[in-house]
């Protein structure tokens, strides 16, 4: 086992590229899908939470309030299309291909348009208030003062050191 995966702490992969946040403030790949929020074209106040499953390319899109996306209706939106080019971005073609299971896809067109060629089925959007609730937990640390201080709710971490007395 490396040292790395010896410790409690996480190695932090930077991005492939720099991305703006302003249409796409998160995006990640876990729990078997690329999943994010994706900011609405017409409304300020309105955020699309999206997702596209690894392996059969189910996906999902509806409101922050879980109201269905209006352009998800048989194939993907564009918020989806969104998802997937900021992906591309911060994780990189290669890595968003492999962890969706898209074969020979080597940018964001070519993977979207390999899972569109599927005709994948609409998945079911419940986990969209996982994914808008990890957002808003990701949105409070903005709001944290800088600090070197421990955070409290991060405190169930172990030292990644051995103090010497």
């Amino acid at each position: 086992m490396s040292a790395w995966e010896g410790s409690s702490t996480a190695r932090v992969v930077p991005p492939a590229r720099p991305r703006k946040l302003a249409k796409v403030p998160f995006v990640e790949l876990a729990d078997g899908r690329l999943q994010g929020v994706v900011s609405s074209g017409s409304d300020i106040e309105r955020v699309y939470v999206s997702s596209v499953a690894a392996g059969d390319f189910a996906f999902a899109c509806s409101t922050n309030n879980n109201r269905p996306c209006g352009g998800a209706r048989g194939s993907f939106c564009n918020h989806i299309g969104a998802l997937v080019t900021e992906a591309v971005l911060q994780y990189g073609a290669e890595r968003v291909a492999r962890y969706l299971r898209v074969e020979a896809a080597d940018d964001a067109a070519a993977i979207a348009g390999a899972m569109r060629a599927t005709l994948p089925p609409a998945a079911d959007r419940a986990a969209a208030a996982q994914v808008f609730s990890r957002f808003l937990r990701h949105l409070a640390y903005l709001e944290l003062a800088p600090t070197t201080a421990p955070l409290p709710e991060m405190q169930w971490f172990p030292p990644t050191r051995a103090a010497v007395a």
